[in-house]
């Protein structure tokens, strides 16, 4: 690891939880396939080899020191284990090749996947045991599952959803309610394994459907998904894509205990909306800064996040705003740990602004 941790991410955790002091706040990159550069394999051995897929995760963790870890590798795994064909490049992130049926006719065919049985599912949750017997005791260790909503779209495909939307609604409740069976099925599995799951719901963005579609076919099945993980003693981390201002009162009213936005939306105002009623994580953009920017960029723009969310009352993660490109450079994820490293806690405003002010310096001297 570059930089130097005082704590576990769980003893942090906990430091902060119980208002004492910590080494810093929590931070979370977001690495996703990237792992598979600092382990040195190849992205496609995660869908087949469960011990690789977390042996890249805790390699990353251990590299970098960031305080959450996550099996999950694209969107594809649930619908794939109900029947959709997916594409796996040698060295990059699988996509949706064919949807599970083309026919709404065909809605009553699916079935719920089996999360022991069914496509790639078995092979995460094998990671999953893994992972848990090598870092449970130190770090946060998550599953992550796609929402119902998103999944839906995957199974018909994306632009017969978005038809049927209005012209079939019942045919896309029956759709979210079979995606959502799958949801809850491995979501207990994730439960079951003591790991905690993550909902990704991009196609609930406001930059995909109205916040009205969403109110209608995407969250009651969200709520129910949030509420089967909730009664099962575990909080919920939700991410979703893009804009999502609009809704952001409809996603804390379900009870998340954090919420993930992206970097086209304003920790400030997310902060006033909901920051009393969730935990705020992001949103240094993954592309623009910590992908194509210098290591100064990454840490200024860490820096700003900090000084605009630092006093949310639940709580805030320095996060990239969405999962970070494979080929991020390792010197740029590092510059955002050493910022929140260099921060400490708690933080002291005067302290992230003239740590601001000396990036800048920086800059304007280059």
């Amino acid at each position: 690891m570059s930089g130097v941790n005082e704590m576990t991410p769980l003893e942090r955790a906990a430091a902060i939880a119980k208002g004492e002091p910590a080494d810093r706040l929590p931070c979370n990159p977001n690495m996703a396939n990237g792992v598979a550069r600092v382990y040195g394999c190849k992205i496609s051995e995660f869908n087949s080899d469960a011990k690789t897929l977390a042996a890249a995760q805790i390699a990353s963790y251990r590299r970098f020191g960031y305080d959450s870890v996550r099996i999950f590798t694209d969107l594809f795994t649930w619908c794939e284990a109900m029947g959709a064909r997916v594409k796996f490049p040698d060295d990059d992130t699988a996509d949706l090749l064919e949807p599970a049926i083309s026919d709404v006719k065909d809605i009553g065919k699916l079935q719920p996947a089996n999360p022991y049985k069914d496509g790639r599912l078995p092979v995460h949750l094998d990671a999953m045991k893994y992972l848990v017997e090598e870092v449970g005791n130190e770090v946060a260790c998550s599953g992550g599952v796609v929402g119902p909503f998103t999944n839906a779209f995957f199974l018909l495909g994306v632009d017969n959803v978005l038809k049927l939307i209005a012209k079939n609604p019942e045919a896309i409740h029956a759709l979210c309610r079979v995606s959502l069976e799958t949801c809850k099925n491995f979501a207990e599995a994730v439960i079951n394994l003591g790991l905690t799951p993550t909902i990704s719901e991009p196609m609930s963005s406001c930059s995909v459907v109205s916040p009205k579609t969403f109110r209608e076919f995407s969250a009651p099945y969200l709520k129910e998904l949030v509420d089967f993980i909730k009664a099962r003693g575990k909080g919920v981390i939700m991410h979703i894509c893009g804009k999502t201002s609009h809704i952001w009162k409809d996603i804390a009213d379900m009870g998340v205990s954090g919420f993930s936005i992206d970097n086209v939306a304003s920790l400030t105002d997310c902060k006033h909306a909901i920051g009393h009623q969730v935990r705020i994580l992001g949103n240094v953009d993954p592309g623009g800064v910590v992908y194509s920017g210098t290591p100064l960029d990454v840490r200024l723009k860490t820096l700003e996040g900090i000084a605009e969310c630092y006093d949310s009352p639940k709580g805030y993660t320095p996060m990239s705003g969405c999962s970070l490109p494979v080929e991020t450079p390792f010197e740029n994820i590092q510059a955002m740990m050493d910022a929140v490293r260099d921060v400490g806690y708690p933080v002291r405003p005067e302290k992230v602004e003239a740590l601001i002010a000396d990036c800048k310096k920086q800059m304007a001297n280059l």
